[in-house]
């Protein structure tokens, strides 16, 4: 099974609502986990969606970055409003550092909601002495559903996953090459993983990434000097990768537009030559032949589509 991670955000969670048909047909297959990063309509009418196609999907408590830090209780209530009659979700709890469990639980337990159980997200590897304890909390009042073990803040101990029963066992990992800025990805192609291949013979029941955004975070956007798309496809052997592609005319801010048109451009020739024909590329070559610029929110939001069609496909 694929695990998706995206934050909040408004674009990512569009791209989680208009994949709701395909994720609905696909529903053994993928389950997203959401960071939420502020409350607002689009998460609210996304978990709405998921719930509607009957989807499952994880949606953390303590969210480590955004405007929702340290408020679970606000969490909880749109996850009420949202899902009151609805239990095909798993409830994540990021594991940091420091943590306050105990309190975490408490509210959890106190708020009526009715999840398949939980999503621990393993970010800092637990003391052995401490897992049973944290197990023996949390199934006193859900179980866990999914470990799902961050390789790169755990330094990729698969020893430590000996804890764990395989059939909970989620590996989660930032394969996107991320550049300081735009233009650096001109001409640039990258490896991005061929975990999909692996998963299961090396005893994980899923695995995850945060798609084509990479795992870092920031809470707004600027005027680039370049657009880059960036877009995810399988090789020949069955490995992912990535090809970017950028504008031209990357000297200064203006023409965002025209920009686009210069990245988009080089991606349809591109796709035409490879037979590449998932749902984003086709609106992609939609736009080049209308000429329109959607803004660089939907870019961001088709790329994400691109990339979950291609990694459910790729199982």
């Amino acid at each position: 099974m694929y695990f998706p991670y995206l934050r909040g955000k408004q674009f990512e969670l569009i791209a989680l609502r208009e994949l709701g048909d395909f994720m609905s047909v696909n529903n053994l297959k993928v389950s997203p986990i959401i960071e939420p990063v502020k409350i607002s309509s689009t998460l609210k009418n996304t978990l709405k969606n998921l719930k509607d196609n009957n989807i499952n999907f994880n949606i953390v408590l303590n969210p480590q970055v955004g405007d929702l830090i340290t408020e679970t209780d606000k969490i909880i209530e749109i996850i009420k409003s949202e899902l009151s009659d609805y239990s095909n979700y798993q409830l994540g709890i990021i594991f940091e550092k420091t943590f306050a469990l105990t309190e975490l639980l408490e509210k959890v337990r106190n708020s009526n909601l009715n999840p398949k159980g939980f999503a621990l997200i393993h970010n800092v590897v637990i003391a052995n002495e401490n897992l049973l304890s944290i197990k023996e909390r949390c199934e006193v009042i859900f179980p866990v559903i999914y470990n799902v073990i961050n390789f790169d803040k755990t330094n990729s101990n698969r020893r430590y996953n000996r804890n764990f029963s395989s059939d909970t066992l989620v590996s989660l990992a930032d394969y996107f090459s991320s550049q300081t800025k735009n233009s650096a990805y001109l001409d640039l192609e990258s490896v991005f993983t061929e975990e999909h291949l692996f998963y299961l013979q090396e005893g994980y029941a899923g695995f995850g990434d945060f798609l084509t955004i990479g795992d870092n975070y920031s809470e707004s956007g600027f005027m680039p000097y370049a657009v880059a798309i960036h877009i995810s496809y399988a090789d020949n052997s069955g490995k992912i990768n990535v090809k970017h592609f950028v504008s031209d005319s990357n000297g200064d801010t203006s023409d965002i537009g025209g920009k686009f048109a210069e990245a988009n451009n080089k991606l349809v020739v591109w796709c035409d030559e490879n037979n590449i024909n998932t749902t984003a590329i086709i609106e992609f070559r939609s736009l080049r032949n209308s000429g329109h610029f959607p803004g660089l929110g939907v870019i961001k939001k088709l790329s994400i589509i691109n990339h979950i069609e291609l990694m459910v496909n790729s199982i």
